[in-house]
């Protein structure tokens, strides 16, 4: 499991004003727990890997890999939202064994936070092309932010979309698993289209100073 600069603070600092032999039993009660919940540091990394690479494709390659929206928001002619709303069961353990994994667990998520178990995920679309990705609710896992929301986004991560962006992997990558990418800025609002009806035609007909003209009626 890799853990990058802000999530080795984090833990330390929860164990700072510790005596030095509690600290040092606590973090060896943590290490057979942080490699279980390695799969929340890169839950949190696929998640927000997502929120790159996943700009710019369509709403149907949204469907394709993300599946049906729970809900649908139309802001106006060329803005809508797709709203997913995903849950996750979190297995219990008990005190039982020689070892009390609950108390361990109870006590690492009081310390470090997480646990979470429901995210939800709003997809911004601007003239039918993802713009923005957004996660709420209790989303976050002992380690990292945001993991929880990777059960929704975890279909595109997994199987790319031709459409989508490439997004470099590794501990020096553009990804984080504790914190979502920037925004990027708009270039604008998003401005409906209304269609200009076209101006008729006016008809006009020339003279030629060539020809005579014609001479009144009665003469």
């Amino acid at each position: 499991m890799t853990i990058d600069q802000f999530g080795a603070e984090r833990i330390f600092s929860s164990m700072a004003g510790m005596p030095r032999r509690g600290a040092e039993w606590m973090l060896v009660a943590l290490l057979p727990l942080m490699g279980l919940s390695g799969c929340g540091y890169t839950d949190s990394r696929a998640a927000h890997r997502a929120q790159l690479s996943m700009l710019g494709i369509s709403s149907e390659d949204v469907q394709t890999c993300v599946g049906i929206p729970d809900k649908i928001k139309k802001i106006n002619d060329n803005v809508q939202i797709f709203e997913y709303t995903r849950s996750i069961n979190i297995p219990s353990t008990n005190d039982s064994t020689l070892v009390p994994l609950q108390t361990v667990v109870n006590l690492t998520e009081t310390a470090l936070g997480g646990a979470g178990k429901t995210c939800v995920v709003d997809i911004r679309f601007e003239n039918d092309r993802v713009t923005q990705i957004h996660y709420s609710g209790d989303d976050d896992e002992i380690i990292g932010t945001d993991g929880v929301c990777s059960t929704v986004v975890r279909g595109c991560v997994r199987q790319p979309l031709p459409t989508m962006k490439h997004v470099r992997k590794g501990p020096f990558g553009p990804v984080s698993g504790f914190y979502s990418p920037r925004i990027r800025p708009e270039t604008g609002p998003a401005v409906v289209s209304t269609p200009v009806s076209p101006v008729p035609a006016t008809v006009t007909t020339a003279v030629n100073p060539a020809t005579p003209a014609s001479a009144p009626a009665g003469r």
